[in-house]
């Protein structure tokens, strides 16, 4: 491992910094995250028998202090405290990056209004992992966890179907067997990734059609990195005008100009504009 060398309190910057820790593999952890970690007088995290694990690895005995969504709310204003005396303070999560799917929200927007220094490192985070792997739209839509009742689920991913982007979730083993009715009817003819175990020895990634997924079975376990690709193009020229729209543009050939109907006509189909805009040339012509 390389040697980092030693900094001082005085050529750091005070304030809370936001450190991302590996997703799994400990060694995707950054040099100046390190570094920040070996200085910080309080290190935040969720799970302190988790976070030591990787404290110890890289010989870091800074203070630590357990900060989880359930006391978030309570620890606040002692860490507040701390950040006033110019104390560096880091938050990290059990892994990845905090605040994404992880607490870190509530201590980040109490500092914006102390007008506090926050400084967040670039470093390890599942959504951009699995989003870099996916081969899908590079313009994404990241949703995080789902909530707990089924219904909900489904009404989420009806939304989500929506959008014109990939679409990236986190879900649980025990809950993605539950959820797969719903992903298949509502994303039926579009393509998904399966992450499960990334950056660990034992990683897995699975593409798929959405069309063709099954019940992983009781013992499947661990956390999911899920990525739905963006929505399947119909090449609008391959389409031609129904007999329907044919009738409507006769219609109003010479009550509008051939530009807004066109624009009438395409609004609620998949046909291209220059298909409508010649077929209302040929009409004109004929009269």
């Amino acid at each position: 491992m390389a040697i980092i060398p030693p900094s001082h309190n005085k050529e750091i910057k005070k304030g809370l910094y936001l450190i991302p820790t590996p997703i799994g593999n400990l060694g995707d952890i950054t040099l100046r995250a390190i570094e920040i970690l070996k200085i910080s007088d309080l290190i935040l995290c969720e799970d302190t028998r988790v976070s030591s694990k990787l404290l110890k690895k890289f010989k870091i005995k800074s203070k630590l202090l357990s900060n989880h969504k359930f006391n978030e709310k309570k620890n606040l204003y002692k860490i507040i405290d701390y950040l006033k005396k110019d104390q560096i303070v880091s938050l990290i999560s059990d892994a990845g990056t905090p605040g994404i799917s992880d607490p870190g929200a509530i201590l980040v927007k109490e500092c914006v209004k102390e007008k506090i220094n926050i400084i967040p490192l670039p470093g390890a985070s599942a959504v951009s992992t699995a989003m870099s792997v996916s081969g899908f739209s590079e313009k994404y839509y990241f949703y995080g966890f789902f909530p707990s009742k089924l219904k909900d689920i489904q009404n989420d991913l009806k939304s989500l179907s929506k959008l014109d982007s990939s679409i990236i979730f986190f879900i649980s083993s025990k809950k993605i067997n539950k959820a797969i009715k719903y992903i298949k009817e509502i994303f039926s003819e579009r393509e998904i990734l399966i992450c499960r175990e990334m950056t660990k020895f034992y990683e897995e990634y699975q593409w798929l059609k959405v069309d063709d997924l099954k019940d992983f079975g009781e013992n499947f376990k661990g956390e999911l990195t899920i990525v739905i690709s963006e929505k399947r193009k119909i090449k609008k020229s391959s389409l031609l005008l129904s007999e329907s729209d044919k009738s409507n543009i006769k219609k109003m050939i010479n009550k509008l100009s051939i530009k807004e109907i066109t624009s009438v006509i395409s609004q609620n189909n998949e046909i291209s504009k220059k298909e409508i805009y010649n077929y209302c040339l040929k009409i004109k012509n004929e009269e």
